[in-house]
């Protein structure tokens, strides 16, 4: 059995249920810019780097 690759780009639902997130909310965020959450744009396609989603959990970490 050959093993998948995870997708490089993904879509904004899949990005959305990578960080327990709707597609709704990064929508408005994107549109907004309440959050600095990185993503590409294909023509008018918007896809997520599952790096720049793993920095900015990181970036949300809270010590207490």
């Amino acid at each position: 059995m050959e093993a998948t690759t995870p997708p490089a780009l993904l879509t904004t639902a899949e990005a959305a249920e990578y960080i327990g997130s709707t597609p709704k909310t990064l929508e408005i965020w994107r549109s907004t810019r309440r959050f600095a959450l990185p993503y590409v744009k294909i023509g008018r396609n918007v896809r997520y780097r599952r790096a720049d989603l793993d920095a900015w959990i990181a970036s949300r970490v809270v010590a207490a």
